[in-house]
């Protein structure tokens, strides 16, 4: 009996998907973007349920990051196996460009980054000819008046170097094609097929591809591009940009294709981000068919025939009794070695001296051409899943001069809602309910804002208790934020909040929500730490 496959694949912020089959397993990557840690890694033997086993960058040592542009750090990871080692390849865009890291098994540890002198641009890929010969693709160009192009090369995966020139081998399928990206080749019948995505990764969205009899070509762009899209259907789709794909064949010789996409919901507005989908593939004529049929992604298909892969769900509630952090975990950086303690069954988080708010922001900058040093933040977040969703956390704090501590939905570091426990005017401790944002939306096409960051108070109240359950509801975008007290009673603090600047078209960038904790002495560094007994997350949809 076939499995249900159910869109999304893997719900909230996991863009990018890359995709192997070792024998009866699957293995999936996503990107991270600048949380740590980077590249979550997933497990299914039936393409419809997935556990996460770890994350690839797991070590400081393999992920410098800093929580300054969140939309910098890992691009577009690929996973591919070969000979008894998987690898995988990425982009820190912030920090040292484009690298592979080794493992025997997919769950780790994974090898210290070799780093990829002279391979420009971004989202590489490897692929093994029958030859045994390994090749990169990458992008390059898109300077003023050059075309952006994906370029191959062979490469040493014993030294991890570039071998010979560099060919420059297809544009994409659009005269001019927009940010022609995520190249991966695959061999088919004799033919090689090189799939990419181009349009941008917003509502224009699309993945296309072409083939030719040598690797390095001519390539044949195939006539019924794109092969994946929504962005003819409209922006009242249930299901939006589509692209940024990658194929696996199953060992019954059947094709699925995993790629990303978002759900607008309460208008044109995306805070889950850019989620994993998946659907089938026919092959037709020498080319592949998504969705054959309809054309259009669905939320459901009927997946191959395997037996179905019992997979454990996440806990709605985390006590922090355990040794280590669920896989559900985020820090916003790299942490050090006092960003976090695990002890008396509670989560203890520092206060640094970063803000929540425009703190951590580059403004008017591409992430990707900013650099700073790792730095630590005092965020533990988990991704936002669900449009509808109640998050609880237990604080005990009590706060000095500046310091804050609270729970926040965060989009990025100027597009946030947060409660929060912290000290007024007139250094009384106080429980507020706060809104930062923007001052100027970002276009579809437009992801870095330069806009002015303001801060609104949405609510506020005396507050002199020193356990404080934190409260944010969303009913869609619409949020209500809380507090209650020792006796349970809820205080609310702000009511029908609208949360669609929470998006990514509204925010610019390229991450989705998270929901988390967090501790700040705003502006000013402390030793101290905020405590956190427990935290809770159930979605709603």
């Amino acid at each position: 009996m076939s499995v249900t496959l159910q869109n999304p694949l893997l719900p909230g912020f996991y863009p990018d998907p890359s995709i192997c089959r070792v024998g009866d397993d699957f293995y999936m990557v996503t990107s991270s973007f600048s949380y740590y840690p980077g590249v979550p890694i997933f497990h299914s033997r039936d393409l419809a349920h997935w556990e996460q086993i770890g994350h690839v960058l797991d070590r400081p040592e393999q992920l410098p990051l800093d929580p300054y542009a969140i939309s910098g750090g890992i691009f577009a990871p690929t996973i591919r196996y070969h000979e008894g080692l998987f690898y995988m390849i990425t982009t820190n865009v912030n920090h040292g460009g484009n690298f592979i890291v080794t493992a025997k098994k997919p769950e780790g540890p994974w090898s210290d980054p070799h780093w990829i002198a002279g391979a420009e641009g971004i989202d590489p890929s490897l692929f093994w000819d029958d030859d045994g010969r390994a090749y990169y693709t990458g992008t390059c160009g898109g300077g003023p008046g050059e075309r952006q192009m994906i370029w191959l090369s062979q490469i040493d995966l014993v030294k991890f170097e570039l071998v010979g020139e560099k060919t420059k081998i297809w544009g994409g399928a659009m005269e001019n094609a927009a940010w022609p990206e995520a190249p991966h080749l695959y061999k088919v019948n004799g033919y090689y097929y090189l799939m990419i995505a181009e349009g941008g990764t917003e509502h224009f969205h699309s993945e296309t591809i072409a083939r030719a009899k040598q690797i390095t070509g001519p390539y044949e762009s195939y006539r019924g591009n794109p092969i994946l899209t929504q962005r003819h259907l409209g922006m009242k789709a249930a299901i939006a940009n589509t692209g940024h794909a990658d194929l696996v064949e199953l060992k019954d010789g059947s094709w699925y294709i995993v790629f990303l996409a978002s759900r607008p919901y309460g208008g044109y507005h995306k805070n889950l981000g850019r989620e994993t989908f998946i659907a089938p593939v026919a092959w037709e004529e020498g080319w592949p068919i998504v969705s054959p049929g309809t054309g259009r992604i669905e939320f459901t298909y009927e997946g191959p025939d395997l037996p179905e892969f019992a997979v454990e769900s996440v806990p709605e509630k985390d006590d922090f009794d355990g040794e280590q952090l669920g896989y559900q975990w985020n820090f916003l950086g790299t942490p050090d070695a006092h960003t976090y303690r695990l002890e008396d069954g509670c989560l203890k988080l520092k206060l640094y001296d970063k803000s929540m708010g425009q703190g951590m922001t580059v403004k008017g900058a591409d992430a990707r051409s900013v650099r700073h040093e790792p730095q630590s933040t005092g965020f533990l977040g988990r991704r936002q899943q669900h449009m509808s969703f109640e998050a609880r956390a237990k604080l005990c704090f009590t706060p000095q001069e500046r310091q804050t501590a609270g729970m926040v939905v965060l989009q990025n570091d100027y597009q946030q809602l947060r409660v929060e426990v912290g000290l007024n005017g007139e250094g009384r401790q106080v429980a507020r309910a706060v809104s930062g944002y923007t001052s100027k939306d970002a276009s579809l096409l437009h992801k870095d804002m330069v806009g002015e960051y303001r801060e609104e108070l949405l609510g506020e109240m005396i507050w002199e208790q020193t356990k404080t359950e934190l409260v944010i509801r969303a009913d869609g975008q619409d949020f209500t934020l809380a507090v209650a007290g020792e006796d349970g009673q809820e205080q609310i603090l702000a009511g029908q909040v609208d949360g669609s600047f929470l998006g990514s078209e509204t925010a610019g960038g390229f991450v989705g929500a998270y929901v988390g904790m967090f501790a700040s002495g705003n502006g000013k560094a402390y030793e101290e730490y905020a405590s956190f007994d427990w935290f809770s997350y159930c979605g709603r949809d």
